[in-house]
């Protein structure tokens, strides 16, 4: 899940186009204080914050966030008009793991907020293989890609994190819980039914591999085989 902060309605908009036609789940936000509201409910994956916002400014924001518990390690993106060196600086120095200034290129802007994702990821989750395969279902973690047989299945962002960490552990049966502790991180107020719906769906996109090897173990919970 995806928070944009961003007062100015097109840019949100273009946004949040552009990250869900690439298979992200996004929120849109026009002031920082409907987003406060939010996170108390579900923490994001990444927030792109705009600096010049109504009430709290985006670097206010991002000071809060990085001084928080819940949010410290949760990655930031500063995007907005403001493209000086001096406002950039502030950005990094207050925590912000990239800077992009308007206007921008959307398959730039895709490409930074993927890099971010990546590299927010922790080590013992990515690891150092790049490529995993488990039947006819290859996963390229380097272009984001899963193909089946050859054929590119498009995903959200966390059912291609659910598959990575099931193929990164083959045959090892993860309950529920531990795959929202490890894909949507500890502390989230949410049903282990989350888990059934991302695989169900998981299953549908691989087709026959899906249900080949994405196996359910009964009263426990999913594993790769």
């Amino acid at each position: 899940m995806i928070y944009i902060v961003e007062d100015d309605t097109d840019v949100r908009e273009i946004e949040a186009y552009a990250l869900k036609s690439s298979g992200y789940d996004v929120s849109v936000f026009g002031c920082a204080k409907s987003m406060n509201e939010q996170v108390k409910v579900r923490l994001p994956d990444l927030f792109i914050l705009d600096i010049m916002l109504p009430g709290e400014d985006g670097l206010s924001v991002l000071k809060r966030l990085r001084n928080h518990e819940n949010t410290k390690k949760i990655p930031i993106i500063m995007l907005t008009a403001k493209g000086t060196e001096l406002d950039k600086v502030k950005g990094l120095d207050l925590g912000a793991d990239d800077y992009i200034a308007k206007p921008f290129g959307v398959l730039e802007f895709i490409s930074r907020v993927r890099a971010v994702l990546r590299r927010s990821l922790p080590k013992n989750d990515i690891g150092d293989k790049l490529s995993l395969s488990v039947g006819k279902v290859n996963l390229d973690d380097l272009r984001h890609v899963v193909q089946v047989d050859g054929n590119s299945v498009k995903l959200t962002f966390k059912e291609y994190e659910l598959l990575k960490f099931l193929m990164k552990h083959p045959g090892i049966v993860f309950s529920r819980q531990q795959l929202l502790e490890k894909i949507w991180r500890i502390g989230y107020d949410m049903d282990s039914r989350t888990i059934d719906m991302h695989v169900k769906m998981l299953r549908k996109k691989l087709g026959e591999q899906g249900s080949s090897i994405i196996q359910t173990v009964r009263n426990v919970g999913y594993r790769v085989e």
